[in-house]
C-alpha cells in the first residue's frame, strides 16, 4: 500500500483565505473542478470549505454568497493527513469523520489537498499493477499437462 508521498506527487494545491466571499471561493472551486479547499490564513490551516458547506451552510441557510465570508461557513475542526500516512489510514480517517477531503500537512504547512477520488485512483493503479505482475508470473511458469 502506498504512502501519501506517492499519491500527492501529481496534486496541485489550491486554497482560499477566510476573509474571501463565498461566491469567489465557490467560483474558484468550480473553475478548478475541486470539491473542497483548505482555508489558510498567514500560512496556517484554519478550516476547510467544501461543496457540503456551500449547500448546507450557505444555500439551504439562505445566506448571500456575495456578502458571506468563508470564515462564517467553513468547517473548523479539520481532520488532516501526514506524508507518512498510508492510503488505507487516510480512507479510514475520511470514513470515521464522514468527509471526502483531507489537507496533507508537512512541517505545520498544508502541502496538498487529498480527495477520496485521489485515494481510489491510487488504489486502482496499485491493483492494476499487481494484476499485471500476476499475469506475467502465470505466463512464465510452464503448465504441467
Amino acid at each position: 500500500m502506498h504512502k501519501l508521498r506517492q499519491v500527492i506527487q501529481r496534486l496541485n494545491l489550491i486554497c482560499a483565505r477566510s476573509d474571501e466571499p463565498v461566491l469567489d471561493v465557490a467560483t474558484r472551486m468550480s473553475e478548478e473542478q475541486v470539491g473542497a479547499l483548505p482555508i489558510i490564513d498567514d500560512g496556517e490551516l484554519v478550516g476547510i470549505f467544501s461543496e457540503r458547506d456551500l449547500m448546507t451552510r450557505v444555500l439551504v441557510a439562505g445566506r448571500d454568497a456575495r456578502s458571506t465570508r468563508i470564515s462564517e461557513v467553513m468547517t473548523r475542526n479539520v481532520i488532516t493527513a501526514g506524508l507518512d500516512d498510508s492510503v488505507e489510514t487516510c480512507v479510514d480517517k475520511m470514513r470515521d469523520a464522514g468527509c471526502r477531503h483531507l489537507p496533507v500537512i508537512q512541517g505545520g504547512r498544508v502541502i496538498a489537498m487529498l480527495s477520496m477520488r485521489d485515494l481510489l485512483r491510487d488504489e486502482i493503479e496499485e491493483q492494476t499493477e499487481e494484476i499485471r505482475h500476476l499475469r506475467a508470473y502465470i505466463h512464465q511458469v510452464p503448465s504441467e499437462v
